[in-house]
């Protein structure tokens, strides 16, 4: 039951951001982060996203430290988790022109909030991937070892052309992060059903 609590909060968290974002007016999901949407009136969806499912995750994440199979995969995947609340407690600044009457591109300078917002995103964009490489080593079978050697590759390219598009204030900054996001995320949703199904 608990892999199903984590397998629920991954799926959760990217249909919330996906259905709040294209329902959302003056909202970009190309341009915008999924933390913009934290931000406005219906800013409260988002986070209570980051506060449900990042909680689900945590709870799934220490079920496999419990239960196994990989006790190093379910402590990086805690932080992970615990990461993704602590992105819902601590909000970006508005920028990007969302809200409407934010800054059009990213100001020079932050609130504490916001670089704790900061902070928490690099725990999360890193430790992702970094569950999946020790997944590589760790997890049973040689298919789940294999496709999670490839998705931590591919999570970390991810995470390195975010920061990029970041700093050139990309006008699809919003679709970069998106790219690593649904896979990285899958990938975890996949794993904890694995789990739930007797994956030992």
């Amino acid at each position: 039951m608990i892999f199903w609590v984590g397998g629920a909060g991954a799926v959760l968290f990217v249909l919330v951001f996906l259905i709040d974002g294209w329902s959302r007016p003056h909202y970009a999901p190309v341009r915008h982060p999924v933390s913009a949407l934290a931000l406005g009136g219906r800013g409260w969806i988002q986070t209570a996203n980051f506060l449900v499912s990042g909680s689900a995750i945590t709870v799934g994440a220490l079920g496999v430290v419990v239960e196994g199979p990989s006790v190093p995969v379910g402590v990086v995947l805690t932080v992970f988790g615990l990461g993704i609340v602590a992105s819902g407690v601590f909000r970006m600044d508005p920028m990007l022109g969302y809200p409407p009457d934010a800054p059009a591109g990213i100001p020079e300078g932050h609130s504490a909030q916001h670089r704790l917002h900061d902070l928490a995103g690099a725990v999360v964009f890193l430790s992702l991937p970094l569950s999946a490489a020790v997944g590589a080593f760790t997890l049973p079978g040689a298919s789940w070892r294999i496709t999670s050697a490839c998705f931590a590759l591919a999570l970390f390219f991810g995470f390195s052309r975010f920061g990029r598009a970041w700093d050139e204030v990309s006008p699809r900054l919003g679709l970069v992060q998106r790219a690593i996001i649904i896979p990285g995320w899958g990938w975890l949703a996949a794993l904890f059903t694995a789990l739930a199904l007797g994956l030992s």
